[in-house]
This record gives C-alpha cells, sequence and structure tokens, in this order.
C-alpha cells in the first residue's frame, strides 16, 4: 500500500511541476530542452522552485494541501482515553497526562514512541520524511485521489 501512495504522490508532484534545463534556463515541456537537446532536466514547481527529483515536490504538496499530524496532541488525547482524567494525590487532583508527563519524561517519550509506530503499522499515520513529520493516511489517499483520479 505505501509503495502504491508513493506512486500516487510521484504521479502529484509531476503534474503540479514543469520539466526545466537548468543549463538554458528554460522550461522544456516536452521532456527535453528545446536550445540543449538534453533529457537531463530538473523539475520546476512555480513559486517554489527548481530541483532535481520528486521527493521535495511531493514535500511542498502535502505542507500546502494538509496539516501534519500533531503527534504530541494526539498522543495526549490517546492516553486521555485510557485513564482517568485527574489523579489523586494527597489532597491534590492532579491532571493525569501531567503528572505522567512531569514525573517521567523518559518514559512517557518511550510510550509515545510506541504509539506513533503503532499508529504507522496500523496504517493510520504515514510519513515520507522519515519520520520527522506524519500525515493522516486517508487525508494523502482523499489528496492523491481528487487530484489524480
Amino acid at each position: 500500500m505505501n509503495h502504491e501512495i508513493h506512486e500516487q504522490l510521484k504521479q502529484l508532484a509531476l503534474k503540479h511541476s514543469i520539466p526545466f534545463c537548468y543549463s538554458c534556463y528554460k522550461e522544456a515541456p516536452q521532456g527535453r530542452c528545446h536550445d540543449c537537446g538534453s533529457d537531463d532536466l530538473m523539475r520546476l514547481l512555480p513559486g517554489d522552485g527548481c530541483e532535481y527529483g520528486t521527493d521535495w515536490i511531493v514535500k511542498s504538496i502535502l505542507e500546502s494541501e494538509l496539516t501534519a499530524v500533531d503527534l504530541d496532541e494526539e498522543f495526549e488525547e490517546y492516553v486521555r482515553q485510557c485513564y482517568p482524567e485527574t489523579t489523586q494525590v494527597g489532597w491534590m487532583s492532579l491532571d493525569t497526562v501531567s503528572v505522567m508527563k512531569d514525573q517521567d519524561p523518559v518514559s512517557w517519550r518511550c510510550a509515545q514512541s510506541e504509539w506513533e509506530s503503532q499508529e504507522a503499522d496500523e496504517g493510520t499515520i504515514i510519513s515520507f520524511d522519515n519520520g520527522a513529520s506524519y500525515y493522516r493516511l486517508d487525508e494523502v489517499e482523499s489528496l492523491t485521489e481528487s487530484e489524480i483520479g
């Protein structure tokens, strides 16, 4: 499934960009430079820049069209659904999530990391930059379906 999504995003990147001959500094929409004949072309994304490959275009499209998942917020919400809202410590009623994060931040980060991995394995979220940012898979699929068909 991930391979299919990657291919659809590559098609989307090709659709949004224009072949560009950097040597002649001209667009080459036919896939070969009209002036020098080169087929070693970059991709031009109007308003964003020019570079080889499509990964940077995919990143730009995702950032402009979708909102990345706020993993901290999502994990907190997940924990809030699993545990009581408040924890009694002596005479104080404290926010359970705050207590967990403050008292053992290492354990909190480990649990969040495991949760992120589980969400990715289940196909709920997906990353295209080795985990630096995640997007909801269903939103990415909707984007590619609406743009490509």
